[in-house]
């Protein structure tokens, strides 16, 4: 599903946070990517209710909530990117798309993206100075190498 508009300004990670390290994967590497992935996604899915619930409760002040999945172009280029959630409704999650992007070419950072919860690979909630829960795929991320 997609999208509308980049009326909200571009959404971006706290300072402080870790750096993201984006990278560039060919298809073979994707697929080996998914299977190293997917322990942590399964931890990151296991525990995504209960930070679900937490969200819709209410964060405490400057406690951000960000999922992580996978935007894909028509003409199959896709982009692991960051989601700073707004709304959740039911099943269906609309935030915008935090992450600079390189590779698809249809969305822009700052888009406002409507997706489904099953293309969740990870979550993360930001508090300030740069602490964060989650992010199970994007630590293991960081220590990756192809």
């Amino acid at each position: 599903m997609l999208l509308v508009s980049a009326s909200y300004g571009v959404p971006t990670i706290e300072p402080n946070a870790p750096e993201d390290r984006p990278a560039l994967f060919t298809q073979d590497q994707i697929a080996a990517l998914d299977r190293a992935i997917a322990p942590y996604a399964a931890q990151a899915k296991k525990t995504y209710p209960d930070a679900k619930n937490r969200f819709l409760a209410g964060l405490p002040p400057q406690h951000k909530f960000y999922l992580t999945t996978r935007i894909k172009d028509s003409d199959g280029k896709q982009e692991q990117v960051f989601i700073l959630v707004d709304h959740i409704n039911g099943t269906e999650v609309s935030g915008r798309i935090c992450s600079p992007l390189s590779t698809v070419k249809e969305f822009e950072q700052g888009q406002t993206y409507i997706f489904h919860e099953s293309e969740v690979l990870d979550w993360l909630i930001t508090k300030p100075g740069g602490k964060e829960e989650g992010n199970f795929v994007g630590k293991f991320m960081d220590t990756y190498k192809p």
